[in-house]
């Protein structure tokens, strides 16, 4: 997870590599590490990460993070002028406080982090497709889904620096510059949060009054922060360690036992292939994880529906019907398909229902302002892969074509790689380790969600 840096001197000529001199810090900070495990660049799946010298039981703490350690807004040494002034660092992220905290104590030779921030030297280990070529995202993870993702990203970042960073920067010349705290460095510094960062999960409210005031509002999620040694676990959804919060600390807490000599993992969260790679620069086999998915757009639903249609009358119809789910699906952009079914049943069944209403059955379904009295438990049964085949014929020719539409927008059936091909590439040892690391997580990507789209089409064949 880190590059190697150049060793540092200590007083006695002898010297210290940068994980050393980390973990010397973590000592001098409270930072509890169990002597059942260590940190290395051996035997992990991906640069640093954390071995079990010993057995491991479940419930057994591996290291205990004294929250003064931890790295944020509030802890910095520019903590001050950042909670003075944080209403003038809003933005859509909320992360601007966070990035002027790292800004300022990435550069500062006298940083209390540094050597934990120098355990990321240049951050070039950083692999996310928003530091790829514009062609390379868009050849290599087309019909994905993250070109469309990182392009949003990369005009927000432009957008957030020019318009809530550097007007601040300005303001604080004695902790910040422009020609230091660049753009470039600035970016590099959303990748680094994006991957390592932790957000603490809110704490639930049971009293109604406070549900009163809230007047059916979500809070915001709490603001990220760096988390020294946590952020040191590689992640599978398999895991066999999570992070708990409490009052004083953080705790990693293993969850299963842990064998020696066996890696031990936290998890990032129930996150698909894409999702990995976009925020974080890797991706998980994609046979093994669990949480794979693949989207269908809501529009290809749209002009699958419109295919069939033979007349004007018929056509107004589809046109009226697909206006009126655009204003009750509101943000939904696409159906979201798991290895074990759809994970957004109701929107799908919404949709479904009224393309394939009479202009009649439609009517009544407007007169009644759109309500549904289907039962949820009944919906997931049927948008399961068990409950798929047994859909309506209309149903499933909806959902067919669709995901064949999807699949289309990979654009390799053209170049005559479907996902068979791509499976045996990954087969071929030799050949898959020659594709180079971007590749080999495209594949990956790629693969698992084509997977999931042709076991789809098998699914609703009629």
């Amino acid at each position: 997870m880190a590059t190697r840096a150049k060793r540092a001197k200590v007083d006695d000529g002898s010297e210290i590599n940068p994980l050393q001199d980390f973990i010397q810090w973590c000592n001098r900070v409270g930072l509890v590490l169990s002597s059942k495990v260590c940190v290395s660049k051996e035997g992990t799946v991906a640069e640093y990460g954390m071995l079990a010298l010993d057995d491991i039981e479940e419930g057994e703490v591996v290291f205990t993070i004294p929250r003064s350690a931890l790295l944020h807004q509030k802890t910095t040494k520019a903590s001050a002028v950042l909670e003075k002034e944080r209403s003038s660092l809003e933005s859509s992220s909320g992360w601007v406080p966070l990035l002027l905290a790292l800004l300022y104590e990435y550069t500062s030779s006298q940083s209390h982090w540094k050597p934990y921030l120098s355990l990321w030297t240049d951050f070039k280990t950083l692999d996310h497709p928003m530091f790829w070529s514009k062609a390379e995202r868009d050849g290599l993870l087309r019909g994905t889904g993250i070109p469309d993702a990182v392009d949003t990203d990369l005009a927000n970042i432009q957008r957030e620096y020019t318009d809530v960073v550097l007007p601040f920067i300005a303001k604080h010349p004695d902790l910040w510059n422009p020609y230091t705290h660049t753009l470039e460095l600035y970016t590099k510094l959303v990748a680094f949060v994006m991957a390592y960062s932790f957000q603490e999960p809110q704490v639930e409210e049971d009293s109604e009054e406070d549900e009163d005031e809230e007047d059916e509002e979500e809070k915001a999620p709490n603001p990220p922060m760096m988390v020294p040694m946590a952020d040191m676990l590689n992640h599978v959804s398999n895991h066999n360690a999570n992070l708990e919060f409490t009052t004083d600390s953080l705790k990693m807490v293993c969850v299963r036992p842990i064998r020696k000599g066996e890696e031990v993992f936290n998890t990032y969260g129930q996150m698909a292939n894409w999702q990995l790679l976009h925020m974080y620069g890797f991706t998980e086999p994609h046979r093994s994880n669990a949480n794979d998915t693949a989207d269908i757009p809501v529009a290809n639903l749209y002009k699958v529906a419109m295919q069939g249609v033979q007349s004007d009358p018929d056509r107004q119809l589809v046109e009226e019907q697909w206006e009126m789910l655009c204003r009750m699906m509101q943000e939904k952009g696409s159906f979201v398909f798991g290895k074990h079914g759809c994970l957004t049943d109701t929107e799908l069944h919404t949709a479904l229902k009224v393309l394939c209403m009479s202009k009649e059955e439609f009517s009544e379904f407007k007169d009644n302002e759109g309500r549904e009295e289907d039962e949820d438990d009944e919906i997931s049964l049927a948008f399961s892969n068990e409950g798929l085949p047994g859909l309506k014929a209309s149903w499933k020719r909806l959902i067919h074509e669709a995901a064949r539409l999807t699949v289309k927008s990979y654009g390799d059936v053209e170049e005559g790689r479907g996902v068979k091909s791509d499976e045996a590439l990954m087969e071929d040892k030799m050949a898959f380790e020659g594709l180079g690391s971007r590749k080999q997580n495209a594949l990956q990507v790629r693969c698992g969600q084509k997977s999931i789209l042709h076991r789809l089409m098998e699914l609703t064949e009629s």
